[in-house]
């Protein structure tokens, strides 16, 4: 019998206790009949139990410091420090549903996909319209290969030498998973959707949050697909239409009452997000790059300190 491949989990990390050990346990507990299994975690600078927990697992750690932090270079971090033939990326607030999801994610990687991702559930503080919008970009039917360019890097896999061929852009301030993929699309190269590699994605943000994050993926994704518009007719069009939608599903489930208030506000924040990144065509200073990277100490009072953290010269 032949060696299995090495398959390799990155995870970047900051402050992610609340849900690693729930993570790291669900990989422990999975069948590696078909891959070996290595765990790696890049950190930015985690103040709270995230390291010692990892460092309890056995998980292999790496660092890259926040002033040089993006999406795709901690990425690119964590691909370089592994040593797998396969590359999985999972966020740290998601859970593997069951004991088959590496087996089910990187199989087509084998056959013939260069590029995987995995289907993607809401759970806990995941609010209402996000577990909408789960379903409509994550459905319970594969598509392997896909017609088209998306994936998601909460819940993902790639060969390592289609990694090496491109490798993550680390000037996007997201969305460098698709940007990635339309590189390998336009190659001739396959992107699988697989339904059965499922993962709860537990979302507990802030609504100024949810605007945050939108806004950088509608920054990043106007340098993959510079085309695509969109003008206050459109985000007031887009909102309305996603409210009545939200409203009509809480309504046949029974729960309306409960969740109005967080479907107004959520798809508010979504395409309000959205609207103001399509209309930033500015390059990132150092505060707005802790904007979008470290929302979470933007949300403290501790904007002295964050100049210290970034450093005090303004980006090239």
């Amino acid at each position: 019998m032949g060696c299995k491949h090495l398959v390799s989990i990155v995870i970047r990390t900051l402050n992610e206790e609340k849900h690693l050990i729930e993570l790291l346990e669900a990989i422990k507990l999975q069948d590696a009949t078909e891959f070996d299994i290595e765990t790696v975690i890049v950190d930015s600078g985690s103040t709270d139990r995230t390291l010692d927990i990892a460092r309890n697992y056995g998980c292999r750690i790496t660092y890259i410091k926040k002033e040089e932090f993006t999406f795709g270079k901690s990425l690119n971090y964590g691909c370089e420090f592994s040593n797998g033939s396969f590359l999985v990326f999972v966020s740290g607030h998601c859970i593997p549903v069951d004991k088959y999801w590496i087996r089910n994610l990187v199989r087509p990687l084998v056959d013939n996909c260069s590029y995987t991702y995995g289907r993607q559930l809401g759970r806990d503080t995941t609010k209402f319209s996000e577990r909408q919008h789960f379903e409509k970009y994550f459905p319970d039917e594969s598509r392997i290969p896909q017609v088209g360019f998306f994936c998601n890097n909460a819940n993902s896999a790639i060969r390592r030498e289609a990694w090496l061929a491109h490798r993550f852009n680390e000037e996007l301030t997201g969305c460098e998973d698709m940007y990635l993929a339309k590189l390998l699309v336009d190659s001739g190269q396959k992107i699988g959707y697989i339904a059965d590699a499922s993962v709860y994605h537990i979302h507990d943000e802030t609504w100024s949050k949810i605007k945050v994050r939108y806004e950088r993926e509608a920054i990043a994704l106007q340098q993959i697909m510079p085309q695509i518009q969109l003008g206050l007719v459109d985000m007031i069009n887009y909102i309305l239409v996603a409210i009545v939608k939200d409203i009509k599903k809480a309504f046949t489930l029974g729960i309306l009452k409960k969740e109005i208030k967080s479907i107004i506000l959520f798809r508010f924040c979504q395409y309000y997000g959205a609207y103001i990144g399509n209309s930033n065509h500015r390059k990132l200073s150092h505060a707005m790059k802790l904007k979008y990277f470290y929302p979470r100490i933007t949300d403290m009072n501790v904007s002295a300190n964050s100049v210290n953290i970034l450093g005090s010269k303004n980006e090239k």
